[in-house]
């Protein structure tokens, strides 16, 4: 409520509190003199009712008093200053606005405004989160509990709609069930800004969500794409099946490198990118949370800006498919019974990629 809306609605209580005073006192008195005194003030008005002087208009206060009174009275008879029908208008607006206040919705409290301010500052700072990432956040990082639903009525409006798409549930039912048993794989494009091609492959631990590894390179070969799975995998881990698609840079001598790892591999149909969906998400994910936001000079640039968010992505960036949890896993804030920030604490956030992106943790306030 504005400042300006508070003085009315207080000085309307003032007024309602004086005519209160008022008729209790004239309550108290002789039935002769309230008579005599009605018809005096009567007489008085008569003389501003002959010469048609308009009154000032009606405040609440004075509304909703003479609808109080009109009940107690034959207010029709000695109604002079509006219309019967203004009254009766001023009565269904009060009986409007009790039921309003009466069927208000009983729900859940709002979030303290600290908690909110740190959503709208997570909104503002982070341009290519949306609430189920805000939400993840705050319930990993800080422990406190808040739906995305909730947290998208405190982000700042902003465009777009959600992404949506179809999956065979028969092959999903598979990856699920032996996500800790699974790895993907695949390539994919980046161009520096004098227009030179970069090929990045990347290696997915689908259990864990977590980037078990990746490289650039400008020109991609079957000897070097081996070579990254000899890095990769040390044939100690629990994985036992490799997802790669079709593309000829994976040959019969890469296929040989992996199965003499003890993987087996599963080729995706040719033209189903949803086949390999975990990792096509990942691909994705870097894409709009870090390539599509920087400018990379060259092959060394592109490498501290993929180190960096690969960092920040296994160690720092939560997910929701895990909980949410972190794919390194990184100890998760306890849940606090009420959301709020604990008094004593602030919320702390750490730049990732000058400021692309932030991690936010709780740090004691210092005395």
């Amino acid at each position: 409520m504005s400042l300006s809306r508070f003085r009315a609605a207080a000085r309307t209580l003032v007024r309602l509190w004086a005519d209160g005073v008022r008729f209790g006192a004239a309550a108290v008195r002789s039935r002769a003199q309230l008579a005599a005194e009605n018809l005096f003030l009567r007489k008085q008005l008569a003389l501003y009712v002959e010469r048609q002087v308009n009154p000032r208009r009606a405040d609440d206060a004075t509304r909703i008093a003479l609808v109080a009174l009109s009940r107690l009275v034959e207010w029709r008879r000695i109604l002079t200053i509006v219309q019967p029908a203004t009254l009766i208008r001023w009565h269904r607006k009060g009986f409007r606005l009790f039921w309003r206040w009466k069927s208000k919705r009983r729900g859940r409290p709002p979030l303290p405004v600290r908690v909110q301010r740190v959503i709208a500052d997570m909104a503002s700072a982070n341009w290519t989160w949306g609430e189920e990432r805000i939400a993840a956040e705050l319930l990993v990082k800080l422990g406190i509990p808040v739906s995305p639903r909730t947290v998208r009525r405190y982000m700042p409006p902003r465009g777009g709609a959600p992404r949506a798409g179809t999956r065979s549930a028969q092959w999903s039912t598979f990856v699920r069930n032996h996500a800790t048993a699974i790895l993907a794989c695949d390539f994919f494009v980046a161009i520096s800004a004098t227009f030179r091609v970069f090929y990045v492959f990347v290696v997915l631990d689908v259990g864990t969500r977590r980037i078990r590894h990746w490289n650039v390179t400008e020109h991609p070969t079957a000897d070097w794409t081996a070579q990254q799975f000899r890095m990769a995998v040390s044939g100690d881990e629990p994985q036992r099946f490799l997802i790669h698609d079709h593309d000829s840079i994976y040959s019969e001598e890469v296929d040989r490198t992996i199965t003499a790892m003890g993987l087996t591999i599963l080729k995706t149909p040719v033209r189903a990118p949803q086949a390999n969906a975990f990792c096509e998400r990942l691909i994705g994910t870097l894409r709009r949370e870090c390539l599509d936001w920087v400018i990379r000079l060259n092959e060394d640039h592109l490498r501290t800006i993929l180190r960096e968010w690969v960092a920040h992505y296994n160690g720092g960036r939560p997910h929701t498919s895990l909980g949410p949890g972190i794919p390194d896993g990184a100890p998760i804030a306890p849940v606090l019974k009420e959301r709020r920030i604990p008094d004593g604490y602030r919320v702390v956030a750490k730049p990732v990629l000058a400021g692309l992106h932030h991690e936010y943790l709780l740090e004691p306030v210092a005395a």
